[in-house]
Protein backbone atom coordinates (compact mmCIF):
# COMPACT_ATOMS: atom_id res chain seq x y z
CA UNK A 1 0.00 0.00 0.00
CA UNK A 2 1.51 3.28 -0.62
CA UNK A 3 1.74 6.04 1.82
CA UNK A 4 -0.54 8.13 0.15
CA UNK A 5 -3.51 5.92 1.04
CA UNK A 6 -2.72 5.15 4.79
CA UNK A 7 -4.10 8.54 5.94
CA UNK A 8 -7.64 7.18 4.47
CA UNK A 9 -7.16 3.31 5.64
CA UNK A 10 -6.52 5.07 9.67
CA UNK A 11 -9.22 7.10 9.08
CA UNK A 12 -11.68 4.64 8.27
CA UNK A 13 -11.04 2.53 10.81
CA UNK A 14 -11.15 5.37 13.30
CA UNK A 15 -14.68 6.09 11.81
CA UNK A 16 -15.53 2.35 12.54
CA UNK A 17 -14.23 2.28 16.21
CA UNK A 18 -16.13 5.52 16.99
CA UNK A 19 -19.58 3.37 15.41
CA UNK A 20 -18.60 0.63 17.65
CA UNK A 21 -18.53 2.44 20.64
CA UNK A 22 -21.88 4.22 20.14
CA UNK A 23 -23.42 1.69 19.44
CA UNK A 24 -22.25 -0.24 22.67
CA UNK A 25 -22.93 2.55 24.50
CA UNK A 26 -26.74 2.99 23.25
CA UNK A 27 -27.00 -0.65 24.30
CA UNK A 28 -26.13 -0.20 27.70
CA UNK A 29 -28.24 3.19 28.33
CA UNK A 30 -31.19 0.75 27.04
CA UNK A 31 -30.47 -2.00 29.64
CA UNK A 32 -29.90 0.88 32.17
CA UNK A 33 -33.51 1.69 31.12
CA UNK A 34 -35.17 -1.42 31.42
CA UNK A 35 -33.51 -2.60 34.65
CA UNK A 36 -35.51 0.67 35.93
CA UNK A 37 -39.00 -0.22 34.10
CA UNK A 38 -38.29 -3.56 35.84
CA UNK A 39 -37.94 -2.40 39.10
CA UNK A 40 -40.71 0.34 38.84
CA UNK A 41 -42.76 -2.76 37.73
CA UNK A 42 -41.77 -4.46 40.73
CA UNK A 43 -43.00 -1.94 43.27
CA UNK A 44 -46.73 -2.53 44.27
CA UNK A 45 -48.62 0.86 43.32
CA UNK A 46 -51.43 -0.65 45.67
CA UNK A 47 -49.35 -0.51 48.91
CA UNK A 48 -50.88 1.78 51.56
CA UNK A 49 -47.34 1.98 53.54
CA UNK A 50 -43.73 1.10 53.08
CA UNK A 51 -41.58 -0.72 56.39
CA UNK A 52 -39.28 -3.18 57.49
CA UNK A 53 -39.73 -6.10 59.91
CA UNK A 54 -38.25 -6.71 63.32
CA UNK A 55 -38.51 -8.91 66.48
CA UNK A 56 -38.10 -8.34 70.39
CA UNK A 57 -34.25 -9.26 70.63
CA UNK A 58 -33.39 -10.24 74.63
CA UNK A 59 -29.66 -9.83 75.48
CA UNK A 60 -29.45 -12.96 77.98
CA UNK A 61 -26.27 -11.98 80.77
CA UNK A 62 -24.02 -13.61 83.21
CA UNK A 63 -26.09 -13.04 86.86
CA UNK A 64 -22.76 -14.82 88.66
CA UNK A 65 -19.15 -13.97 87.74
CA UNK A 66 -17.09 -17.07 87.05
CA UNK A 67 -15.48 -19.02 84.51
CA UNK A 68 -17.89 -20.78 82.10
CA UNK A 69 -17.54 -24.71 81.78
CA UNK A 70 -19.73 -24.92 79.38
CA UNK A 71 -21.45 -23.13 77.16
CA UNK A 72 -23.31 -25.30 74.19
CA UNK A 73 -25.17 -22.21 71.89
CA UNK A 74 -24.41 -21.89 68.16
CA UNK A 75 -25.68 -18.69 66.21
CA UNK A 76 -28.61 -19.97 63.96
CA UNK A 77 -29.72 -22.64 67.08
CA UNK A 78 -33.29 -22.97 68.22
CA UNK A 79 -33.23 -23.54 71.82
CA UNK A 80 -36.28 -24.33 74.05
CA UNK A 81 -37.91 -22.30 76.90
CA UNK A 82 -35.86 -22.23 80.35
CA UNK A 83 -33.67 -24.95 78.34
CA UNK A 84 -29.85 -24.98 80.14
CA UNK A 85 -27.27 -23.83 77.33
CA UNK A 86 -24.09 -23.33 79.87
CA UNK A 87 -22.76 -23.27 83.23
CA UNK A 88 -20.30 -20.99 85.26
CA UNK A 89 -17.98 -22.35 87.92
CA UNK A 90 -19.85 -22.44 91.43
CA UNK A 91 -17.13 -24.49 93.10
CA UNK A 92 -16.01 -20.90 95.67
CA UNK A 93 -20.24 -20.70 96.07
CA UNK A 94 -20.44 -24.47 97.22
CA UNK A 95 -17.68 -24.24 99.56
CA UNK A 96 -19.32 -21.19 100.90
CA UNK A 97 -23.13 -22.86 101.52
CA UNK A 98 -20.92 -25.65 103.13
CA UNK A 99 -19.37 -22.94 105.39
CA UNK A 100 -22.87 -21.72 106.47
CA UNK A 101 -24.54 -25.09 106.25
CA UNK A 102 -21.64 -26.06 109.01
CA UNK A 103 -22.48 -22.63 111.31
CA UNK A 104 -26.48 -23.43 110.95
CA UNK A 105 -25.78 -26.89 112.60
CA UNK A 106 -23.95 -25.00 115.58
CA UNK A 107 -26.49 -22.84 115.90
CA UNK A 108 -29.25 -25.13 116.25
CA UNK A 109 -26.90 -27.46 118.33
CA UNK A 110 -26.77 -24.26 120.69
CA UNK A 111 -30.77 -23.97 120.59
CA UNK A 112 -31.22 -27.42 121.65
CA UNK A 113 -28.91 -26.96 124.55
CA UNK A 114 -30.90 -23.59 125.62
CA UNK A 115 -33.94 -25.19 125.64
CA UNK A 116 -32.68 -27.89 128.01
CA UNK A 117 -31.65 -25.27 130.22
CA UNK A 118 -34.93 -23.72 129.97
CA UNK A 119 -36.86 -26.94 131.42
CA UNK A 120 -34.00 -26.71 134.03
CA UNK A 121 -34.58 -23.92 134.98
CA UNK A 122 -38.37 -23.65 135.05
CA UNK A 123 -37.92 -26.35 137.34
CA UNK A 124 -35.55 -24.46 139.77
CA UNK A 125 -38.08 -21.37 139.77
CA UNK A 126 -41.24 -23.54 140.44
CA UNK A 127 -39.15 -24.91 143.86
CA UNK A 128 -37.44 -21.32 144.87
CA UNK A 129 -41.53 -19.67 144.05
CA UNK A 130 -42.55 -22.85 146.61
CA UNK A 131 -39.76 -21.94 148.92
CA UNK A 132 -40.33 -18.34 149.27
CA UNK A 133 -44.40 -18.40 150.00
CA UNK A 134 -43.91 -21.50 152.76
CA UNK A 135 -41.19 -19.05 154.06
CA UNK A 136 -43.49 -16.06 153.89
CA UNK A 137 -46.24 -18.11 155.74
CA UNK A 138 -43.55 -19.14 158.37
CA UNK A 139 -42.82 -15.10 159.09
CA UNK A 140 -46.42 -14.97 159.59
CA UNK A 141 -46.35 -17.37 162.23
CA UNK A 142 -42.85 -15.88 163.93
CA UNK A 143 -42.02 -19.71 162.97
CA UNK A 144 -39.00 -18.78 160.67
CA UNK A 145 -36.27 -15.73 161.07
CA UNK A 146 -36.12 -12.58 158.64
CA UNK A 147 -32.63 -14.42 157.19
CA UNK A 148 -34.45 -17.41 156.22
CA UNK A 149 -37.23 -15.25 153.89
CA UNK A 150 -34.63 -13.02 152.68
CA UNK A 151 -32.50 -16.04 151.42
CA UNK A 152 -35.82 -17.67 150.22
CA UNK A 153 -36.59 -13.69 147.98
CA UNK A 154 -33.19 -14.25 147.13
CA UNK A 155 -33.25 -17.60 145.34
CA UNK A 156 -36.58 -17.40 143.99
CA UNK A 157 -35.30 -14.20 142.27
CA UNK A 158 -32.30 -15.64 140.85
CA UNK A 159 -34.16 -18.34 139.45
CA UNK A 160 -36.28 -15.72 137.44
CA UNK A 161 -33.41 -13.79 136.38
CA UNK A 162 -31.73 -17.16 135.36
CA UNK A 163 -34.67 -17.93 133.17
CA UNK A 164 -35.10 -14.87 131.50
CA UNK A 165 -31.19 -14.85 130.81
CA UNK A 166 -31.93 -18.47 128.93
CA UNK A 167 -35.03 -17.66 127.21
CA UNK A 168 -33.06 -14.73 125.26
CA UNK A 169 -30.34 -16.68 124.50
CA UNK A 170 -32.75 -18.89 123.24
CA UNK A 171 -34.69 -16.13 120.70
CA UNK A 172 -30.37 -15.03 119.83
CA UNK A 173 -29.96 -19.07 118.70
CA UNK A 174 -32.93 -18.74 116.66
CA UNK A 175 -32.78 -15.73 115.34
CA UNK A 176 -29.32 -17.04 114.22
CA UNK A 177 -30.79 -20.32 112.59
CA UNK A 178 -33.39 -17.69 110.78
CA UNK A 179 -30.42 -15.61 109.29
CA UNK A 180 -28.47 -18.64 108.26
CA UNK A 181 -31.23 -19.90 106.40
CA UNK A 182 -31.66 -16.75 104.87
CA UNK A 183 -27.85 -16.63 103.84
CA UNK A 184 -28.24 -20.36 102.44
CA UNK A 185 -31.37 -20.01 100.62
CA UNK A 186 -29.33 -17.18 99.68
CA UNK A 187 -26.40 -19.14 98.25
CA UNK A 188 -28.93 -21.61 96.66
CA UNK A 189 -30.07 -19.07 94.31
CA UNK A 190 -26.75 -17.70 92.92
CA UNK A 191 -26.24 -21.38 92.42
CA UNK A 192 -29.00 -21.62 90.30
CA UNK A 193 -27.88 -19.02 88.39
CA UNK A 194 -24.80 -20.62 87.60
CA UNK A 195 -26.92 -22.55 85.61
CA UNK A 196 -27.50 -20.60 81.97
CA UNK A 197 -30.69 -20.89 80.59
CA UNK A 198 -33.14 -19.30 77.67
CA UNK A 199 -36.23 -17.11 78.60
CA UNK A 200 -37.91 -17.45 76.11
CA UNK A 201 -37.99 -20.15 73.06
CA UNK A 202 -36.20 -18.57 70.08
CA UNK A 203 -33.30 -18.84 67.60
CA UNK A 204 -29.86 -17.55 68.47
CA UNK A 205 -28.67 -14.02 66.53
CA UNK A 206 -25.13 -13.86 68.20
CA UNK A 207 -22.89 -15.74 70.84
CA UNK A 208 -20.12 -13.34 72.44
CA UNK A 209 -18.02 -15.56 74.74
CA UNK A 210 -16.56 -19.41 74.19
CA UNK A 211 -16.16 -21.99 77.03
CA UNK A 212 -13.55 -21.35 79.42
CA UNK A 213 -13.36 -17.54 79.29
CA UNK A 214 -13.80 -15.57 83.13
CA UNK A 215 -17.40 -14.19 82.97
CA UNK A 216 -18.21 -11.12 85.12
CA UNK A 217 -22.36 -10.54 86.73
CA UNK A 218 -24.17 -8.54 84.09
CA UNK A 219 -22.05 -9.58 80.65
CA UNK A 220 -23.73 -10.25 77.26
CA UNK A 221 -23.52 -13.99 76.76
CA UNK A 222 -25.85 -14.18 73.53
CA UNK A 223 -28.87 -12.57 72.16
CA UNK A 224 -31.82 -14.46 71.11
CA UNK A 225 -34.79 -13.79 69.48
CA UNK A 226 -38.44 -15.23 68.82
CA UNK A 227 -38.57 -15.85 64.84
CA UNK A 228 -41.92 -17.59 65.20
CA UNK A 229 -43.69 -14.48 64.37
CA UNK A 230 -42.64 -10.83 63.33
CA UNK A 231 -43.43 -7.44 64.15
CA UNK A 232 -43.80 -5.45 60.50
CA UNK A 233 -43.45 -1.69 61.53
CA UNK A 234 -44.69 0.47 58.70
CA UNK A 235 -45.31 4.33 58.79
CA UNK A 236 -48.90 5.51 57.22
CA UNK A 237 -50.13 9.38 56.56
CA UNK A 238 -53.76 10.51 57.78
CA UNK A 239 -55.50 8.86 55.03
CA UNK A 240 -54.46 5.27 55.66
CA UNK A 241 -54.82 6.30 59.78
CA UNK A 242 -58.50 6.55 59.59
CA UNK A 243 -58.72 3.08 57.83
CA UNK A 244 -56.88 0.84 60.24
CA UNK A 245 -58.21 0.21 64.01
CA UNK A 246 -56.61 -2.38 66.69
CA UNK A 247 -56.70 -5.68 65.92
CA UNK A 248 -57.54 -5.55 62.40
CA UNK A 249 -56.22 -7.89 59.99
CA UNK A 250 -54.20 -6.82 56.88
CA UNK A 251 -52.14 -7.90 54.25
CA UNK A 252 -47.76 -7.64 53.87
CA UNK A 253 -46.07 -7.85 51.10
CA UNK A 254 -42.60 -9.18 50.34
CA UNK A 255 -40.49 -9.23 47.32
CA UNK A 256 -40.06 -12.56 45.92
CA UNK A 257 -37.97 -11.99 42.82
CA UNK A 258 -40.68 -11.35 39.80
CA UNK A 259 -43.63 -11.05 42.33
CA UNK A 260 -44.91 -10.44 45.80
CA UNK A 261 -45.41 -12.42 48.08
CA UNK A 262 -48.22 -11.42 50.46
CA UNK A 263 -49.05 -12.91 54.45
CA UNK A 264 -51.76 -12.43 56.89
CA UNK A 265 -50.99 -9.63 59.39
CA UNK A 266 -53.19 -8.10 62.74
CA UNK A 267 -52.33 -4.55 63.98
CA UNK A 268 -51.18 -4.49 67.55
CA UNK A 269 -50.04 -0.75 67.61
CA UNK A 270 -51.09 2.56 66.48
CA UNK A 271 -48.62 5.49 67.61
CA UNK A 272 -50.55 8.14 69.36
CA UNK A 273 -48.57 10.50 68.14
CA UNK A 274 -47.10 11.73 64.62
CA UNK A 275 -43.71 12.21 63.48
CA UNK A 276 -41.05 12.83 60.82
CA UNK A 277 -41.05 9.51 58.35
CA UNK A 278 -37.32 8.34 59.65
CA UNK A 279 -34.98 8.82 56.96
CA UNK A 280 -33.88 5.43 55.54
CA UNK A 281 -38.07 4.66 54.66
CA UNK A 282 -39.36 7.57 52.34
CA UNK A 283 -37.43 10.09 49.75
CA UNK A 284 -37.20 13.07 51.21
CA UNK A 285 -40.37 15.04 49.63
CA UNK A 286 -42.12 12.13 51.92
CA UNK A 287 -39.99 12.69 54.91
CA UNK A 288 -41.47 15.50 54.86
CA UNK A 289 -44.87 15.09 55.66
CA UNK A 290 -45.56 13.52 59.48
CA UNK A 291 -46.95 10.23 59.80
CA UNK A 292 -47.64 7.40 62.00
CA UNK A 293 -46.11 4.15 63.07
CA UNK A 294 -48.17 1.17 62.92
CA UNK A 295 -47.06 -2.18 64.30
CA UNK A 296 -48.38 -5.44 62.46
CA UNK A 297 -47.79 -9.03 64.10
CA UNK A 298 -47.33 -11.31 60.96
CA UNK A 299 -46.76 -15.40 61.61
CA UNK A 300 -43.42 -16.68 60.61
CA UNK A 301 -43.56 -20.49 61.02
CA UNK A 302 -41.77 -21.50 58.68
CA UNK A 303 -39.37 -18.81 58.66
CA UNK A 304 -39.31 -16.94 55.10
CA UNK A 305 -39.23 -13.70 56.83
CA UNK A 306 -36.15 -12.15 57.87
CA UNK A 307 -35.23 -9.17 60.20
CA UNK A 308 -35.08 -6.31 58.32
CA UNK A 309 -36.57 -7.43 55.54
CA UNK A 310 -38.39 -4.41 53.69
CA UNK A 311 -42.05 -4.64 52.82
CA UNK A 312 -45.13 -3.59 52.20
CA UNK A 313 -48.76 -2.99 53.90
CA UNK A 314 -52.14 -3.05 52.28
CA UNK A 315 -55.29 -2.08 53.72
CA UNK A 316 -58.02 -4.12 52.68
CA UNK A 317 -61.10 -1.15 51.62
CA UNK A 318 -63.51 -1.16 54.05
CA UNK A 319 -61.49 -3.31 56.83
CA UNK A 320 -61.87 -0.70 59.11
CA UNK A 321 -65.92 -0.26 59.81
CA UNK A 322 -66.23 -3.91 59.95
Amino acid sequence: MSHAYRPLVILSEAKDRFAAERSFASLRMTCVVLSLLALVSCRNEDADAYGNFEATEVTVAAEIGGRLLSFRVEEGDRVARDSVVGLVDTVPLLLERQALVARRAGALARARETDAKIGALEVQRSIADRELARTKRLLEQSAATAQQGDRAERDARVARQELAGAWAARAGATQEVAALDAQVASMDDRLARGRITSPLAGTVLARYVEPGEFVQPGQPLFKLASLDSLTFRAYVGNAQLTQLRLGQAVRVGVDRGDSIATFPGRVTWIASTAEFTPTPIQTREERADQVYAVKVMVANPKGRLRIGMPGELTIAPGSASE
